[in-house]
């Protein structure tokens, strides 16, 4: 046997060995966050009869042996033995390499993993299958993680018991030096973190290996989708992620069909489907669905007319519910994300959700934290499936594997009554409702009318169901008139408003840019015609001035048009880039010397500047800073004068269109 790795853990919040267990629990459940080339891992038996019966075997095949592996075991201490079975924790795992075009599936490796809490020692015996399908160790690739202590100081030690017989395949099984450093660094490391995420671990509801296979079928057929993308969105990010979402669902149905032993793949409607990307794919793998958003995207023409893809508003009523539909899904779905459980619970005692919350939004307005221990978004995730039991789901929360810092998905398939209970069920889902924050009150001064009856809500085909809420809001005729389950709840407009400074006349932002750099050079009046630039060896750059002092000078009707803006003042200086530098809240009157000088540090493959944007600008300081341009003509990107313009990548097109 030989150690390959050993690492002083210096504990000063006193959490050892229960780190040092939680780091193993990572290791175990999942190892992708260490090895990249990993998928993931399935715990899929512990303690059980065959679990015990394989250690058993093991146990009466080493008595006849020599002492290295029980001591080894044992935490190769002198004179060690293992401990009683009943002291030890056995883990069967099966570990699932990640596929790619270059790299062939590998088979996934099924392990033994026996963790000795009394002796600190958790060991990882690889498993193969005979001709009969029996299980049995193999003695090669066996390693061992161990937690000790002398001298008051911790140590994890990573030992291999047959250095000599180590097989690496550089996936499931890396070079013993990767283990020596690689994870013996992170295990230390997540030995005294004391944070605890609070999540689901990735993939916990479904099969691993089956997402897998499914994820990576899926990217290679619509991987081209990145090539024709006509959005402004990231493609890599977009396609892949909703690439990554089907997969998910489509192993969720499947398993869901196995359980209840249909073979009729599920409907769906995806709420806010945006870009409509994941509806294209989930209807081209054979699930009848639709998708509607409240604006229509120009991919949209690019699916075909297998693809149903609906523009319109969505509004929380009794018109926008869904009695034939198996699945709702809301994908990053904004205001609607609420009200999806609401509307699958009345559509019909089927119909499930899976919701992927990304923007916090209540049932009216914006979602409100109420405990500070709590992150936002993880409070947001607990009000979701708040929602999702007061509907009369039992919800579960799942990870998912996208390229996101909002991955944790809640879905409901299954329900906490019988279908006799609907009517008693929808009352308790109005009364929630109307208690959130922002539900309906009256005018100043009016008391709130009072709560319905009980016994008068029902749900989605119940007469008097969930119209309870607006005789709720009874001094609100348009809301009952319209069936609304909460009034005040409006959808997102269909076009979407510029707030960006860029929709701001140029004539008004010329001037704020004139008066911002004339108090930047220190009140040096500012020319509106031609200068003889970059002939001058002094060249006024002026002063930095923060933001606040430079919103100090500013009128309050400039100012008063800025806020309307998103960003106000910093975004239009931003947005003056070829003007103005904004660093650390101050701003700077830019220097191109500056800029050349950064670009030749730069590797040749970013220096590269795209050819068609020469010259399609009038140099600003040429035409308006007191001693001109601080580059001659032959370097400034923009022109020196209306001689040296020439025509925008964009009016090229046009006149090729044309």
């Amino acid at each position: 046997m030989a150690e390959v790795g050993r690492v002083v853990v210096r504990d000063p919040g006193a959490l050892l060995p229960g780190g040092f267990w939680a780091a193993v629990a990572v290791w175990l459940e999942r190892p992708q966050v260490a090895n990249k080339r990993l998928c993931g891992a399935r715990l899929e038996a512990r303690r059980s009869a065959a679990l015990d019966a394989l250690w058993a075997a093991f146990s009466r095949s080493l008595a006849g042996g020599g002492p290295e592996m029980p001591a080894f075991l044992a935490g190769s201490r002198p004179g060690a033995r293992p401990g009683p079975q009943h002291e030890l924790d056995l883990v069967l795992r099966t570990v699932i390499p990640k596929t790619s075009p270059r790299q062939p599936l590998l088979a996934p490796r099924r392990e033994m993993v026996v963790q000795d809490v009394l002796n600190g020692t958790v060991t990882f015996l690889p498993l193969e299958e005979d001709d009969e399908g029996n299980l049995k160790v193999k003695m090669s690739n066996v390693y061992q993680v161990q937690l000790s202590r002398c001298k008051g100081e911790w140590f994890i030690s990573i030992l291999i018991f047959c250095p000599e017989r180590w097989h690496s395949d550089g996936i499931v099984y890396p070079k013993p030096t990767w283990l020596g450093e690689e994870l013996l660094a992170r295990l230390a490391r997540w030995s005294v973190e004391s944070r605890k995420s609070g999540f689901k671990s990735t993939l916990s509801l479904i099969s691993v290996l089956k997402y897998s296979r499914t994820y990576q079928e899926l990217k290679e057929k619509y991987k081209d989708m990145v090539k024709v993308w006509p959005e402004v969105t990231d493609p890599e990010k977009f396609v892949y992620e909703d690439v990554a979402i089907a997969a998910y669902l489509l192993i969720l149905w499947e398993e869901e069909r196995a359980e209840r032993g249909v073979t009729a793949k599920q409907s769906f409607v995806d709420l806010g489907c945006g870009n409509g990307l994941l509806v294209h794919i989930l209807s081209s793998e054979g699930h009848p669905g639709r998708g509607i958003d409240v604006r229509r995207r120009k991919i949209w023409d690019l699916y075909g007319p297998q693809t149903r893809l609906e523009e319109g508003a969505i509004t929380p009523n009794d018109k926008t519910l869904f009695p034939d539909v198996d699945w709702l899904i809301g994908n990053h779905s904004d205001e609607l994300t609420p009200w999806i459980p609401v509307m699958a619970a009345r559509s019909s005692c089927s119909c499930c959700f899976f919701v992927l919350p990304c923007c916090f939004f209540d049932f009216v307005g914006k979602h409100q934290r109420r405990q500070s221990e709590k992150t936002q978004y993880r409070a947001y995730l607990d009000f979701i499936r708040e929602v999702g039991s007061a509907c009369g789901f039992h919800v579960q929360e799942d990870c998912l594997r996208i390229p996101s810092t909002k991955r944790v998905c809640l879905i409901g398939k299954s329900r906490t009554y019988p279908p006799s209970g609907e009517v008693s069920l929808d009352e308790q889902r109005t009364q929630y409702i109307s208690s959130r924050r922002g539900c309906p009150v009256g005018p100043p001064g009016e008391e709130p009318a009072p709560g319905p009856p009980r016994g008068a809500a029902g749900g989605a085909h119940h007469p008097g169901g969930h119209r309870a809420l607006d005789a709720e809001a009874g001094h609100r005729p348009q809301a009952q008139a319209a069936g609304l389950w909460l009034p005040g709840f409006h959808p997102r407009e269909k076009a979407q408003r510029v707030r960006n400074c860029a929709a701001l006349p140029r004539d008004f932002i010329d001037q704020v840019v004139l008066q911002v750099a004339d108090l930047l050079l220190g009140g040096k009046q500012l020319t509106t015609g031609s200068s003889p630039g970059g002939s001058l060896k002094t060249w006024n750059r002026g002063e930095s001035l923060s933001l606040a002092e430079v919103a100090g000078e500013l009128d309050r009707e400039t100012l008063r048009r800025l806020k309307r803006e998103c960003g106000g003042l910093q975004t239009l200086l931003k947005n003056n880039h070829q003007v103005f530098e904004v660093l650390d809240g101050r701003v700077h009157i830019r220097d191109w010397r500056e800029e050349r000088l950064q670009k030749k540090r730069q590797p040749e493959a970013k220096r590269r500047l795209v050819p068609e944007a020469f010259k399609t600008r009038i140099c600003w300081f040429f035409t308006h800073h007191p001693d001109g341009c601080v580059l001659p003509s032959h370097c400034c990107p923009f022109a020196h004068g209306p001689g040296e313009l020439r025509p925008s990548p964009a009016t090229r097109k046009k006149e090729r269109v044309l």
